[in-house]
């Protein structure tokens, strides 16, 4: 599966902070659920490549 493939899942993202001060990406899909902790650091070099990828998008539809 590579990020082209589309896939008929339905999954709930959720994103918050920790008690130890990690950030939490919660990922639930069919009865799986996914905890990813990161730290602040990597959160944000995580949300910078989330901005340029949307950017990238947007410059697709044109």
């Amino acid at each position: 599966m590579g990020i082209n493939d589309e896939r008929d899942i339905e999954a709930n993202l959720q994103i918050g902070p920790t008690d130890l001060g990690q950030v939490r990406l919660f990922v639930e899909a069919g009865g799986t659920e996914i905890p990813m902790d990161f730290t602040p650091n990597e959160a944000q070099e995580i949300a910078e490549e989330i901005l340029a990828a949307a950017k990238a998008a947007r410059a697709l539809k044109r």
